[in-house]
């Protein structure tokens, strides 16, 4: 029984890497990007997460137990974190999603509420501004602030 719990996560992963496989091939892009376009890094990581995925179908690890009922509710809760951030990125913005969500995963992990806001504020606003400044990639703001910049 140990080692079906790396080889059902490693074909769920392979099943994961061909979805995100497929949506990256659907993009349709108006205008040439030079060399490659914006279907090649999504289809790359896919590549590799199906790669590294079979590692886990063929060779499994000797202690791939199933975790505890304690580490799974926390797993679940760390899913939830991020399926909210998912869905409350762009009505509430990038800073404030990112925020919250550092900020639920860092208790999550056991951090003080002090530790966990810092961390929240300084991976918000450094990542919000590393991107929009440095990778000149355009965030959302939120419809609550939508002049943001």
């Amino acid at each position: 029984m140990n080692i079906a719990a790396d080889r059902i996560l490693g074909l769920a992963l392979i099943g994961l890497a061909a979805l995100a496989a497929f949506n990256a091939s659907q993009f349709e892009v108006m205008f040439s990007y030079e060399p490659v376009g914006p279907k090649a890094f999504p289809i790359l990581l896919s590549a590799i997460l199906a790669g590294l995925s079979l590692v886990l179908v063929f060779r499994p690890g000797d202690n791939g137990e199933w975790p505890d009922k304690h580490v799974a509710l926390r797993l679940l809760a760390v899913l939830a974190v991020l399926l909210v951030y998912a869905l409350l990125f762009t009505r509430l913005g990038f800073m404030v999603t990112t925020l919250v969500a550092v900020l639920m995963l860092a208790r999550l992990f056991a951090a003080s509420w002090a530790k966990a806001l810092v961390a929240g504020v300084l991976m918000s606003v450094g990542s919000y501004y590393l991107f929009t400044l440095g990778l000149g990639i355009s965030l959302p703001t939120g419809l609550w602030l939508p002049n943001f910049n």
